[in-house]
């Protein structure tokens, strides 16, 4: 059974916060309910099960998936819904027109503050029980400790400069610490320890399906390891070395999860309800419908940061979040199935033109990787298990603004009776994958192809073509509405060769391997901030999509700058003017 994160509300209330919006945490208690009546295994247990129901924080345009920041801010994705002005605190992200005022930065670190206060509060308390009060004491300190650094981790990739303290900080003096006392690298240093040393604590395996287990605490460690090792300027935000120990650390720690994950077979299990907690998945946000918690009339604990981003068509839904032309052009392949590296986009895939008003797919006779149909909705093209219609230009809201493509990974099959009818629009139990075993397989081999050693690039050229093998399984290739004898497209996915593969061939292929395997999922621009090439490929995409969506005419990536989030004006003024603002945003 699933862990689920439900608090009842007169708990919530008791137990744990108001967060007053004019400043950074506001987390005094606000009921009756004593440390004292909290330090038992049922009190502590409310404390646990509210940092766990942290992990769901996150709504529609500030959201836990980071649509918004790691992907519409990337060469992935469009904002989308009714325009440019619906939405639009997303739409300055998309096209990078923020400052210190952009209400969202509040919101988001706001946000992930109050997540960091629920875990420190339950550390709190559980360092004032005894084994024999709570049997697993340590386990539940550990699990406290990974949700923990989850949140600064994300805290740090987001923001950079950041106040960083644990549960031992007396609550009145959060706006005496500094936001510039440790570097990125030494917070990221910080949050990989307590990973680490939190691992040591954790069980193999818990009782209850969602709580934090050992192999989640490594993995986690070895992404955050990743992130340290491309060494970052801390003016300059470039990165300028790359530390190969901990590279080798990154290998080791991805190793322990060998043989206790596996990759689905097919690849769009991933958006059923059935393998959501399966062989692939490491550490899930776990969502619940219909679940007695009267949340939303009753819809339940469902994905609220992907509310507004369900197409139209049988979804009903508002229709942000689609991906763009240049993530399609992405998905073409060569005679030999492999990417087409440098030359992907200098034609458009897909082109959706008008015969007697019937939409027609052109320029389709190119060859394209598989899972192209399973992770954008084309018009024509069967969606998911959806018998009544292929998907439709008519599911997108603004298509003079953002084309005719959707996002079809996340949501289950509109007839399935896992789907909410009704509004919330799209709305299910499907889990929110946080790490699933593709990223630490992805993360070894990147790790490998940086030491440059010859016998782990070709453990990483093996790695790359298991994850390629998944797709090229024609068992699961998307059929053709009209005639399911045929494929959609021309699927052709193949493996790389040992022949030319060096380290820099070698890396071009990780890396294209990482957006197209991971897209949509909310990390294409944290990849391309640890690369060190943000700059270079977004004002490259800017160049050639201003072109399609006007909007992008104004939009430019302003390096030393545009890698981070700037740290916003409330916060500065909660600090009393401490926090300094990140490079390249000016003074407050």
């Amino acid at each position: 059974m699933k862990l689920k994160y439900i608090i009842p509300a007169f708990a919530l209330a008791a137990t744990l916060a108001g967060c007053d919006e004019n400043s950074f945490l506001d987390i005094k208690p606000q009921g009756t309910l004593s440390n004292s009546s909290l330090s038992n295994a049922k009190g502590v247990d409310l404390l646990t099960t509210a940092a766990y129901a942290a992990l769901r924080n996150g709504d529609m345009f500030t959201p836990n998936t980071n649509w918004t920041y790691g992907e519409v801010r990337s060469d992935n994705a469009y904002k989308g819904g009714g325009g440019t002005g619906d939405g639009g605190e997303v739409h300055l992200l998309e096209v990078l027109d923020i400052d210190a005022t952009w209400g969202n930065a509040d919101v988001k670190w706001f946000q992930l503050y109050c997540d960091v206060q629920r875990c420190n509060s339950a550390l709190k308390v559980l360092n004032d029980c005894s084994e024999e009060e709570i049997a697993d004491l340590k386990s539940q300190k550990a699990e406290m400790r990974v949700l923990r650094a989850h949140f600064y981790f994300e805290l740090a990739r987001l923001f950079k400069q950041i106040p960083y303290f644990d549960e031992n900080v007396d609550i009145n003096a959060y706006d005496q610490i500094s936001n510039v006392e440790f570097t990125r690298d030494q917070i990221l240093g910080m949050i990989a320890e307590e990973l680490t040393s939190a691992a040591e604590d954790l069980p193999e395996k818990q009782a209850e399906v969602g709580r934090v287990n050992k192999y989640v605490a490594y993995a986690y460690a070895a992404k955050v390891k990743l992130y340290q090792a491309y060494r970052q300027n801390d003016q300059t935000n470039q990165v300028e070395s790359i530390d190969k120990n901990l590279m080798r650390e990154v290998v080791q720690l991805c190793d322990k999860l060998e043989g206790k994950y596996d990759l689905l077979d097919d690849f769009q299990k991933l958006d059923l309800l059935a393998y959501e907690n399966g062989a692939e998945s490491v550490f899930a946000v776990q969502y619940s419908m219909s679940d007695g918690s009267g949340v939303d009339g009753g819809a339940g604990c469902y994905n609220r940061s992907m509310l507004l981003n369900a197409p139209q068509g049988p979804y009903s839904g508002d229709g942000f979040f689609l991906p763009s032309q240049n993530l399609i052009n992405a998905f073409k392949t060569d005679a030999n199935g492999l990417p087409l590296f440098d030359t992907y986009n200098n034609e458009d895939y897909d082109v959706i033109t008008f015969v007697d008003g019937k939409a027609v797919n052109t320029q389709i006779d190119s060859n394209v990787d598989p899972r192209l149909d399973f992770i954008v909705g084309r018009p024509n093209i069967t969606w998911k298990t959806y018998p009544n219609t292929p998907c439709l230009t008519s599911w997108v809201r603004n298509t003079s603004d953002y084309g005719y493509h959707c996002c079809k990974r996340f949501y289950v099959s509109p007839e399935s009776p896992d789907m909410y009818k009704g509004w919330p629009w799209g709305a299910s139990a499907l889990n929110w994958q946080i790490i699933r075993y593709a990223d630490v397989l992805l993360w070894k081999a990147e790790a490998l192809i940086e030491i440059g050693e010859e016998a782990g690039l070709e453990q990483a050229r093996q790695i790359i073509n298991r994850i390629r093998r998944r797709a090229a399984n024609e068992n699961t290739w998307v059929k053709d509405f009209a005639d399911p004898a045929k494929y959609a497209a021309n699927y052709k996915i193949g493996e790389y060769p040992a022949a030319g593969w060096n380290q820099a061939y070698a890396r071009k292929a990780l890396r294209f391997e990482t957006r197209l395997e991971t897209a949509m999922e909310g990390e294409r621009f944290f990849d391309l901030v640890r690369w060190g090439v943000a700059e270079e490929v977004m004002n490259q995409y800017f160049d050639t999509e201003k072109e399609k969506r006007v909007y992008y005419t104004i939009a430019n990536f302003t390096k030393s700058r545009d890698e981070y989030l700037p740290i916003s004006k409330p916060q500065y003024n909660f600090s009393h003017g401490l926090y300094k603002q990140n490079p390249g945003y000016g003074d407050f």
